[in-house]
């Protein structure tokens, strides 16, 4: 069903908030953060001077946002910004894109080129005051996403159609060379999250859908939504069984009479993962 209605050009960055109970995605394109609990009738909105794209909650009342030069705190009730690192403020052309707080409170976040130059982006990790680049040379960085022991990240480079994973130590960062998790061609890898079970739920631009694999990258089910181009899921909810996924028009050859660029939700029968605190 449809959650917002409102029309996003580039909507992306799902995230329940789990301390507001609230759920937060954003119009990339658009330059806009949106907020709205489950029960309200309304969204509030937060315009911004560049692009923004993606966010980790801090406290109940400020979020890290990540945007085409930064990574910020944002306080939600003044909606003062505050910058805590630059992330690629040199280079004009690149903005950011996919990002998601693992559970050791290290914020990842994925980069490309604004009009998707093949190589032009990277995945960078922000912890204990670092910005590091993990992968470099990458065109559309998608499905930042964790296992829930915390032990395993994947990502995609979205032209490749896989999804990547690799293991992580025991303060978060990657020990081995990334691997295949799931070749999922003919469809297009956009954002992940990873439900309670370990399975990873892939929203596939272009196909209507959000689909489901288990934890050895076999397609296990899908859950169609009335959009074409599909972005990004999280879960949320009163008991986390409720998937939501952003959607995007842009592109499109006419938006009359479609759903392109609303946001949804479904029930679905397992619960997802807490979205984890980012620790500054």
């Amino acid at each position: 069903m449809i959650f917002d209605n409102t029309p996003c050009i580039l909507g992306e960055g799902a995230l329940w908030h789990p301390l507001r109970q609230s759920f937060f995605w954003f119009d990339i394109k658009g330059m806009a953060m949106f907020e709205r609990s489950f029960e309200q009738n309304s969204s509030q909105r937060w315009d911004f001077d560049e692009h923004v794209s993606a966010a980790g909650w801090l406290d109940e009342n400020s979020l890290l946002i990540a945007s085409e030069t930064s990574l910020s705190r944002f306080d939600i009730t003044s909606h003062h910004r505050t910058v805590i690192t630059a992330l690629e403020a040199d280079n004009a052309l690149t903005r950011s894109n996919d990002g998601r707080a693992d559970s050791h409170g290290g914020f990842w976040i994925g980069t490309m080129g604004k009009d998707a130059q093949p190589g032009a982006g990277a995945i960078y990790r922000f912890y204990q005051g670092e910005l590091r680049k993990i992968i470099a040379n990458i065109s559309i960085s998608n499905s930042i996403c964790f296992s829930p022991c915390g032990s395993i990240a994947y990502y995609a480079d979205t032209p490749t159609k896989k999804i990547m994973k690799a293991a992580l130590d025991e303060k978060g960062w990657p020990i081995q060379e990334w691997e295949l998790f799931a070749d999922v061609a003919p469809f297009n890898p956009d954002g992940s999250v990873v439900d309670s079970t370990g399975h990873l739920w892939n929203a596939q631009w272009g196909a209507n859908r959000v689909a489901r694999y288990n934890s050895e990258g076999i397609f296990v089910e899908s859950v169609k939504f009335p959009a074409s181009q599909i972005s990004c899921p999280a879960f949320g909810g009163p008991e986390m069984n409720m998937l939501f996924a952003t959607s995007a028009r842009d592109g499109l050859p006419s938006l009359d009479g479609n759903l392109d660029g609303q946001t949804f939700v479904e029930k679905v029968n397992v619960q997802g993962q807490k979205e984890h605190q980012v620790i500054l």
